[in-house]
């Protein structure tokens, strides 16, 4: 299931604000690698073992949340910061 388009256009990242998109196939493929390895944590410590089918991204591209059957969790430990995908 996909996240409705109009969803996208009203939520904003819970730590920082900033307006949300659709998280591009590229960089999605490049986070399931990181999940598949184990190499990745969200800002509770919880080490990712899922891949994610979906996710949404910060427009300035820090943070990532998952979208689980079409909705987004946009709870602040559920967020992903991207800053583990450089320093790896």
């Amino acid at each position: 299931m996909s996240i409705d388009k109009n969803i996208i256009d009203i939520v904003c990242c819970p730590v920082t604000r900033l307006p949300m998109e659709l998280m591009p196939k590229q960089k999605l493929h490049e986070l399931n690698k990181f999940i598949k390895d184990s190499e990745l944590v969200n800002r509770d410590g919880t080490v990712l073992v899922d891949e994610l089918h979906e996710a949404l991204i910060t427009r300035d591209g820090k943070f990532a949340y998952p979208i689980e059957n079409g909705i987004p969790i946009l709870l602040e430990g559920h967020g992903i910061a991207l800053s583990q995908l450089e320093s790896a």
